[in-house]
Parts: structure tokens; C-alpha cells; sequence
């Protein structure tokens, strides 16, 4: 689970977004929850797959017939908008980690906070290959064939396994017709696919049989049964075509089913039924799953209920005024009709700023919409409510709505301009037209502190208050006294908001999250101001002259490779650092590879910046983005960035970009 970033979305559809599960090359998955209060996950599709219009056609069917699939073992689909300009689809949430994130653990060791563990029991094995060989049966039932049946599409809790994505490999498959080359990152990993899967073969239900039976030897021993892909993907695939799978270490009771599911020949494999009578059908007595896994999942649990509980305003009001609009004298220039002064309480989107243009303070929380001139105006706003500070612009469009222009997700769109400024408001929304929504402030999502601070408890807006005295003895004195104040305070304000460092100076939240200048997204029309000093800033641990852009390049065999580090502000524990790599392989084609990593200790005056090991957040293909250890940052005299292995001393050198 991540924080949002710059770059995301705070509504897609009626679902207010509350962090980031994951992303593919499909798009991305977060963290949402509906106005009625459930949650659910939705894959946001990327915007060079909504331009396909034989994706969007495949996609619909998919998606309607994945309505159908029910049953116990799967995450049903709850919504979908295929018809906005950037497609979604609304998941029923499961509160577990995926299968590959436990086996990924080490035997022995504690189980960690995101679930890992090891290989499983033989038990658990056995219980798990009973509820997906259930969970298949419902997809085959639908008329649908997964195609991507892989420990990342499987999702661990108390009760059972649950597959997720069924059908979404099928129409991602097809959609390459149309001219897309990324077929194997949008399938998912070689590792798990069916001999005719590799072959360009057409394929059937025995083709998730065999995804299974990669799957169950994977999570008995932690190894692939064709091995892994470090002599090449090509090799990886011949040998799922050709070679015999390695059962070393699987159970004895489990190998023969498992060899019976790697079978090359689509029809020597066995059916769900038989499958099902041979592991005897899913357990419902003792728990199927170590106690120390349960145990993480108890806390899982504990933590979605402690930060699904945002502070919220009052309840959605028609459209229409639902407080006194700015006074006449603030600087801001109105916004047209129907926008800004005719927000509801909980609306979240808010303006960009436009080129060259200081970015302003956006109102605060529906219960309070006053902002303190010393309060940091963050990347992604979540506060709502009447514009009390100048300069404010009008509201852009949801994605979904029939408004020309339809803004692309995840791009600066004129007059919605992009990234780069740490006051640059929240994105639009995607999906349909929606009634207004709740209002809340910046607050925590599942499993993370969100980017931008816990909820701030304001004050209510001063300036309306003079307006309502009406003693005729005091109220042009009254009246006047508040003109004076209102347009001193929106200088101030403008003018502190205009210094060249891009934040302000208030001290942090009590628990300050990262808030950067230079955004994680692209920002090529928003370049970003140099820092002005090595010190702490206010929000966050991080030394302001880390902060931005730094690339760099690694020249190999294959050709030369480049490194994009984005450094965010943040305090220990944060994600403050997003790695992007790119080149060629060895093998053929080329890779994509996006890490994050969080600030791992609190840096003294002077000394580098402590990182700690990266995650996997993008890899296209997978097979080709491994984890990283812990690192150091150092500035060096020249102005670059030296990023050093702690463990190897391995290291290379950044220029600084934005």
C-alpha cells in the first residue's frame, strides 16, 4: 500500500481514492471507498490502452461477463466506466497480501508487515490448490478463461485464497492485436504461462490448469518449476514448452497433481472436478494458515480499521451555494458559474495552476474552509469548500463527464497545467457523473500515512463574520475593517506563496508526510525552482537541496541504460525516493522498471540521506526489476547526486534535472 502521489487521481467515479495497491501494464490499482462506506479496489486502465478502440470493445465484455462470475473464491466486480475516456473497474476489496508477497519471506524469520513469509505448509498448499481450483471453476462458468492465474493475482486472507483480475488478461491479450508490443507485460510473467500461451496457440480452460499448477509448486517452494528468467526470458519459455518442471521440494502427496497440471498436452490435464476429488475440497475446520501469518492478517485488519475511519463534513447538499461566497474585495478572480463558489461540502478537485502563475492555498476542510497563511499548500489538496485566499482558478472537469476538452490521465492538460509546483491542485476525477461527495481533509489511507498529512483541524472563515452584524452604529466601521484585513492577508499570503523555495515555513503536522516541489510525475512544462538550502524543510526530514530530479546513465553491452531518481520531501518511514529505470536487455527488447523506496533514518546537518531497500511498484517485464538494497545519498561539491549500495559500495552519479 502506497500514498498517493502527485500524479493520482482523488476520485474516480463515486470512489474516493485512499492509496495506491500496485500498478501493471495494464495501469493502476488503488485503494477506494464509496460513499456508502465500502471499499473496494479499482484498476484505472493507462491512457495509451483507452485510445485502442478494439481494447475498449474486449474490455466491456470481459467486464460484463466478469459480473457473472460469483462464488466465495473470487473478488467480484462491484462498477465499471467503459465509456470515459480513461476506462476503470470497481473490485470488491480483499484485505490480504498476494501470495507471491508471503512465499517471498524467508523460513524462520518473523513474518514482516506486508505479509511475507516463505514457502507454505503442505496443508496450507493443499487447502490453497481446493479454493483456486473453486475460484476456476466459477471464472470457466462465466465463460471466462484467466489467462493469468500467478501469485501476484492471488490475494491471501483468513478465510481462503481469492483470485483477482480474471478476465482482464484476456481482453489486454487481444487488444495487442491493434498494433501494442508489450504483450508479455501486459500478460504478466513467462513464468506462469501455459505451453500454448507461449506457442501463440489458442487456448482454453486447460490453460489455467496449468497457470495452477506453476502456481502450487511455486508457493510449496518458493521457486518457479521452470526456473527463473536470469538467463533470459526466451530460455524461460522454451523450457515451459519443452523441459520437464522441477518438483524438487514439493510434498510428496502434492507432486503427482502437480505433475499432472504441468502436462505439455492441454487435454492430458486434469479438470477442476478432478482436481477438486483429489485434494479432498476446500477445509472449513482449523485454520488453513500458519498462526503467524494470521496473526499479520489480524493487524492488517486492525490498521484498515484505524485509517478507514477519515474525519468527514456534513452530508452532501444540491448543487448551490453551501456557504457565503468570498468577500467582494478578496483578490481571487471568480470562478464561472456552477464551480468554485458552488462547491458542495467534500468536492475534491481542485485548479492547476496555469505557466508561470505562483500556485495559492486551497480552502480547507467542508467544516472549515479558512486556511492560516502559514499552512503548506501541498501537491494534492484534499481540502474543500468555498475559495477564501486569492488567486483561486475554475474547477476542471471530471473524466467521464460529457465536457470537451476530456483531460488525459496522468498529463499536464492546458488550461489544467502540469505538475512541478507543490501548491499544483488534485487531477480530475475519472468516471461517470457523480453527486457531490463527502467532504474530508488529507486523510490517512489502508495501511500508510497519507502524502500529505493527517486531518487539520481549522478554524471557520473569518471574513463573513463582520457581514453578519447589522448594528447601524457599528457596521461601516465593521465593514471596513474587514476589507482591510481580507486584502492584507491575500497580499501576504500571495507574496509568501511567491518565494523561490516553493513552500512555506510552518512547522510540520504531528506526523508529517512527504510534500515535494518536484513531483514524482512528469512535469515537462512545470520545471521546478532550485533549492535554496541544504537544511531541513518544515514538512519533512528531507534536506531541501536533495529534493527534485536527478538522471544518470550506465552503460553496458547491450547499450546504455538511464536512471530518473525523483527525491520527495517526507519523515523516516516515508516513501521519498522513486527510481525509474530503462534499457535494453540482453535477451532482446527492453525493460521499464519503477522503485520506490522510504527514508530510512533521520539525516543530521551535513551528513547523506539514509534510504532504505526499494520495492517493485512497475516492471515491465517483472522477470527484470528485482528489489534493491539500502542506499546512501550524498551531495557532492560539484552539485550531483551520489547514490552508493550500503552493502557493496557500488555507486553512480546523478545530475540534477529538475
Amino acid at each position: 500500500m502506497e500514498k498517493l502521489g502527485s500524479g493520482d487521481p482523488q476520485r474516480i467515479g463515486a470512489y474516493r481514492l485512499l492509496g495506491r495497491l500496485g500498478a501493471g501494464g495494464m495501469g493502476q490499482v488503488y485503494l477506494a471507498r464509496s460513499e456508502r462506506g465500502r471499499t473496494v479496489a479499482i484498476k484505472l486502465v493507462r491512457p495509451d490502452l483507452a485510445e485502442v478502440q478494439q481494447f475498449r470493445d474486449r474490455f466491456r465484455q470481459e467486464v460484463q461477463a466478469g459480473r457473472r462470475v460469483g462464488g466465495a473464491w473470487t473478488a467480484p466486480v462491484l462498477d465499471a466506466d467503459i465509456d470515459a475516456p480513461v476506462p476503470w473497474v470497481a473490485t470488491g476489496y480483499v484485505a490480504g497480501p498476494s501470495l507471491q508477497r508471503t512465499v517471498s519471506g524467508v523460513p524462520g524469520t518473523p513474518v514482516t508487515a506486508s505479509g511475507a513469509y516463505g514457502p507454505l505448509p503442505a496443508r496450507t498448499v493443499r487447502i490453497l490448490g481446493a479454493g483456486l481450483a473453486s475460484a476456476l471453476q466459477d471464472i470457466h462458468r462465466a465463460g471466462l478463461i484467466h489467462r493469468d492465474l500467478k501469485p501476484s493475482n492471488v490475494l491471501i486472507t483468513i478465510d481462503g485464497p481469492r483470485v483477482i483480475d480474471f478476465g482482464i488478461a484476456r481482453a489486454l491479450d487481444t487488444a495487442t492485436d491493434g498494433g501494442l508490443t508489450r504483450t508479455g507485460a501486459l500478460i504478466g510473467s513467462p513464468g506462469f504461462m501455459a505451453p500454448e500461451q507461449v506457442r501463440g496457440e489458442p487456448v482454453t480452460a486447460a490453460c489455467d490448469v496449468f497457470c495452477l499448477g506453476s502456481v502450487l509448486a511455486y508457493a510449496s517452494t518458493g521457486r518457479l518449476p521452470f526456473g527463473g528468467a536470469d538467463s533470459g526470458v526466451h530460455a524461460l519459455m522454451f523450457r515451459i514448452a519443452q523441459d520437464a518442471p522441477d518438483l524438487t521440494g514439493v510434498p510428496a502427496d502434492l507432486v503427482e497433481l502437480i505433475q499432472d497440471c504441468l502436462a505439455k498436452d492441454p487435454a492430458a490435464r486434469p479438470s477442476t472436478d478432478s482436481i477438486l476429488e483429489r485434494l479432498g475440497g476446500p477445509e472449513t475446520g482449523e485454520p488453513w494458515l500458519p498462526g503467524a501469518l494470521i496473526a499479520q492478517l489480524g493487524r492488517h485488519a486492525v490498521e484498515l480499521l484505524d485509517s478507514e475511519d477519515p474525519e468527514e463534513g456534513p452530508a452532501p447538499s444540491p448543487a448551490g451555494p453551501v456557504a457565503p461566497a468570498p468577500p467582494a474585495t478578496t483578490p481571487a478572480p471568480q470562478p464561472p458559474p456552477g464551480q468554485a463558489p458552488q462547491l458542495p461540502p467534500g468536492q475534491v478537485q481542485a485548479p492547476r495552476p496555469t505557466p508561470g502563475q505562483t500556485p495559492q492555498p486551497t480552502p480547507g476542510p467542508a467544516q472549515a474552509p479558512h486556511v492560516p497563511p502559514n499552512r503548506p499548500v501541498h501537491t494534492l489538496p484534499t481540502m474543500v469548500g468555498p475559495p477564501a485566499l486569492p488567486p483561486q482558478a475554475p474547477v476542471p472537469p471530471r473524466y467521464g463527464n460529457p465536457q470537451p476538452p476530456a483531460q488525459g490521465y496522468g498529463y499536464p492538460q492546458p488550461p489544467a497545467q502540469g505538475y512541478g509546483h507543490p501548491q499544483a491542485p488534485v487531477p480530475p476525477a475519472y468516471g461517470h457523473p457523480q453527486p457531490p461527495a463527502q467532504g474530508f481533509g488529507p486523510t490517512p489511507a489502508y495501511g500508510a500515512t497519507p502524502p500529505y498529512g493527517p486531518p487539520h483541524h481549522l478554524a471557520p472563515p473569518p471574513a463573513p463574520e463582520p457581514e453578519r452584524r447589522r448594528s447601524a452604529g457599528s457596521t461601516v466601521l465593521l465593514v471596513a475593517v474587514a476589507l482591510l484585513v481580507a486584502v492584507g492577508v491575500g497580499w501576504s499570503v500571495y507574496a509568501f506563496m511567491k518565494d523561490g523555495d516553493g513552500h512555506t515555513t510552518s512547522s510540520p503536522d504531528p506526523t508529517p508526510t512527504p510534500t515535494s516541489s518536484r513531483s514524482v510525475s512528469p512535469s515537462p512544462s512545470a520545471p521546478d525552482p532550485g533549492p535554496s538550502t541544504d537544511g531541513k524543510n518544515a514538512e519533512g526530514a528531507v534536506p531541501s537541496g536533495y529534493l527534485g530530479t536527478w538522471s544518470g546513465t550506465i552503460d553496458s553491452a547491450s547499450g546504455q541504460s538511464t536512471r530518473q531518481l525523483v527525491i520527495q520531501q517526507g519523515e523516516v518511514g516515508d516513501t521519498v525516493l522513486s527510481l525509474t529505470a530503462e534499457g535494453p536487455l540482453d535477451t532482446g527488447g527492453s525493460y521499464h522498471c519503477v522503485f520506490q523506496a522510504p527514508l530510512q533514518g533521520e539525516p543530521s546537518s551535513g551528513s547523506p540521506v539514509s534510504i532504505g531497500p526499494s520495492t517493485v511498484t512497475v516492471g515491465e517485464p517483472m522477470t527484470s526489476c528485482t528489489p534493491g538494497k539500502a542506499t546512501v545519498l550524498t551531495l557532492l561539491p560539484d552539485g550531483t547526486l551520489r547514490r552508493e549500495i550500503t552493502d557493496t559500495g557500488e555507486s553512480l552519479t546523478y545530475t540534477r534535472t529538475g
